[in-house]
């Protein structure tokens, strides 16, 4: 590991992770366990010790039934967890003590196979207060946390099982199954039948298992693959994948767009590896020449920069998430990390500071100019007295 990798062992498989909405540098987040008879939603804070270097510490535990298959944010204090055993809840972490959870809503066995007891809940989005499922047993659910009562059940969105799902716009959700068969819904259609379908690749059949779109540019989506594959597609043009890249050896299993950097894409694998794809740096590392070219499509400079940061775990990395320039991730090596961008860090910290140069040469200007109208427009620019 480099020098900006902090480890934490935590004696459970690490299914999910996910930082806590702040307002400035977030501290607090939650991981979910998988593979334990009974399993856990943990809630972490980061403190210094005397050194100044930050360590996780936890502030209250969850006990869960099933594996934990997803963890969503959809506000401050709020967040939804999903089930191996086919159930969503709606738990509220106390803003007073943040030394407990309170469950506010449960959907029990949401999803089920009609010859069992559950299906696995595979996968959640949510659009604000707005909820959708997918599951095992190919069915779409669309929920709000302000009621029990679904919205609205899509008993057949498909014949096998579903594996990811996300809001595009409030009225509209992608899928992607087993098969590779990715699927548009259009909420506003009454009809519970697809939009448009189209497949994840038209060479090699298989699963999507991750997917994602960019933070500014819904239109925009990348999808990961189970043959460790990346696509990307422009849904505003047609259906035809604008690139593919056989990146990871093995399933993809999520992919980040950073929220306030979107040219920084991060994706996991099952093979333990974590890769930072970077299109704004002005050098390129070839991990396959051959295969770079659907980056430069969506790339401004058609330079990108693709940098493995950290090494081969030989265990999956399950989760990741991502707040300003820290990074998270969990793994099935039954340990926790936070990584440090530095990259990141450093482009941050020259943004803030470009305004204050910016301000000192013209402050120098304007002690220079005599002539009042310059001082007077100045003044009124940066509305300084």
């Amino acid at each position: 590991m480099g020098e900006n990798v902090q480890g934490t062992f935590v004696s459970e498989k690490i299914s999910k992770i996910r930082w806590q909405f702040g307002n400035f540098e977030a501290k607090n987040f939650l991981t979910g366990s998988w593979d334990n008879p009974v399993n856990k939603i943990t809630y972490w804070t980061f403190r210094t010790n005397y050194d100044e270097e930050p360590y996780p510490v936890v502030l209250s535990s969850y006990s869960f039934l099933g594996d934990i298959t997803e963890l969503k944010f959809i506000s401050k204090d709020f967040f939804v967890a999903a089930s191996s055993l086919g159930s969503i809840r709606l738990l509220q972490i106390d803003e007073d003590t943040c030394t407990e959870f309170k469950e506010h809503m449960a959907w029990e066995f949401i999803h089920s196979f009609k010859t069992t007891d559950y299906a696995s809940c595979t996968a959640l989005s949510n659009f604000e207060q707005d909820i959708a499922s997918v599951g095992e047993d190919g069915k779409l659910n669309l929920l709000t946390a302000a009621e029990k009562k679904p919205v609205r059940i899509i008993e057949n969105a498909d014949s096998c099982s579903i594996y990811c799902v996300d809001f595009l716009k409030h009225n509209e959700v992608l899928t992607g199954n087993s098969r590779g068969h990715m699927k548009v819904w259009d909420l506003r259609n009454d009809r519970d039948m697809p939009a448009t379908t189209f497949m994840l690749s038209d060479q090699v059949k298989t699963a999507a298992t991750s997917i994602t779109h960019h933070p500014t540019q819904r239109h925009i989506v990348v999808a990961g693959g189970d043959d460790g594959s990346l696509t990307v597609w422009d849904l505003r043009q047609n259906t035809y994948p604008m690139s593919q890249l056989n990146a990871h050896t093995k399933a993809v299993s999520e992919i980040l767009f950073h929220q306030d950097r979107p040219d920084n894409l991060f994706t996991c694998s099952v093979s333990g590896e974590l890769w930072h794809w970077n299109n704004a740096q002005s050098s390129k590392l070839k991990l396959d020449s051959a295969d770079m070219h659907w980056l430069n499509t969506i790339s401004t400079n058609g330079k990108v920069n693709v940098t493995s940061l950290c090494a081969a775990m030989h265990k999956p990395i399950n989760s990741i998430d991502i707040n300003r320039s820290k990074l998270l991730f969990g793994c099935d090596n039954e340990a926790m990390y936070i990584l440090h961008l530095l990259s990141i860090v450093a482009t941050t910290r020259a943004e803030a500071l470009a305004p204050s140069r910016c301000w000192r040469l013209l402050a120098i200007l304007a002690r220079l100019t005599p002539r009042l109208k310059f001082r007077k427009q100045f003044c009124i620019l940066f509305n300084r007295a």
